[in-house]
């Protein structure tokens, strides 16, 4: 239970950490900018852990290289420029729509690479929680598809790429859980995880910089937020994610992940004033009560 407790915590860092995220990307701040300094700013903190730790990466596998490059590459780095570059393109309700694809994702690869066993008992009780997803995320869901000119979305070059930018934001995360959970199994420490994650992710990000030529200049108070963010999803927010992925199966944590946005329709509500329905609730409820009853009987 403890395990699914951390991922509670970090998804609900996660939410808390919207409310200040996409004030700055509609502020004009770009998504480029805000996750590159994020990455700088998580290295500096980090460096004496990975000073401590230098001698073990560089004698690393080169398999443990691979999988942090999967999980800070494209799980830390690309996957959230992809996603944040796909609200651009087509309409945010079938980015997020498609974003519900990532637990999937994630169990396959965890069954393929991990061994884990999917038993008939829990698909039952996943796409309880998957169902709980869609009713906390239906009203959005609803509004947003409720005006979008199927016809266009799909057979425009716009589309198709969003589409794209967003199933690989998928993929990213998906592998990030899986090789995550794989780096934990040969006996990496959370922070261990996080300076591997964050530095591999800075270093793709740099090259990205060098090739697209933005600018990092932004306003003292935008610095002021990102370092808050920082604290909360970069630094408190994975610490207990890790802690929680070496607890429980990689499936598992997946499922978990989905508590994100309930946590964050239950932050609108708190700070913005958008009550949740009865739907909603509902949810939410389903998605605790699966993922616990996943973890506390093992399946």
């Amino acid at each position: 239970m403890k395990g699914i407790l951390f991922i509670f915590i970090a998804a609900a860092l996660w939410a808390l950490d919207t409310l200040i995220r996409y004030p700055l990307l509609f502020g004009g701040v770009s998504a480029e900018r805000i996750v590159l300094i994020e990455h700088i700013l998580l290295v500096t903190v980090l460096f004496p852990v990975i000073w401590t730790v230098k001698a073990r990466f560089w004698e690393a596998k080169v398999s443990h290289v691979f999988y942090f490059f999967v999980i800070g590459v494209f799980g830390s780095a690309f996957s959230t420029l992809c996603f944040t570059e796909a609200f651009a393109l087509i309409n945010p309700s079938l980015v997020i729509l498609l974003q519900k694809l990532q637990p999937l994702v994630a169990i396959f690869l965890a069954s393929l690479f991990l061994q884990e066993k999917i038993q008939t008992k829990f698909i039952f009780w996943a796409l309880l929680c998957l169902l709980g997803g869609g009713l906390v995320s239906y009203r959005d869901l609803s509004q947003g598809l409720a005006g979008l000119h199927v016809w266009d979305q799909v057979t425009s070059a716009a589309a198709f790429k969003g589409y794209g930018l967003t199933l690989l934001a998928v993929l990213g995360w998906g592998s990030s859980t899986v090789f995550g959970k794989k780096l934990s199994m040969e006996g990496y420490s959370e922070k261990e995880l996080m300076a591997g994650r964050f530095t591999m992710g800075l270093m793709a990000l740099l090259v990205w910089w060098f090739y697209r030529g933005f600018s990092l200049s932004v306003a003292p108070m935008a610095w002021g937020k990102i370092a808050v963010m920082v604290l909360l999803s970069g630094l408190i927010a994975m610490y207990f994610y890790y802690a929680g992925l070496k607890r429980v199966s990689a499936k598992v944590c997946a499922l978990a992940e989905t508590f994100f946005p309930f946590c964050a329709i239950v932050l609108n509500w708190v700070f913005l004033g958008k009550s949740l329905d009865n739907l909603q609730l509902v949810g939410g409820a389903l998605l605790v009560l699966g993922s616990t009853v996943i973890q506390l009987k093992r399946y």
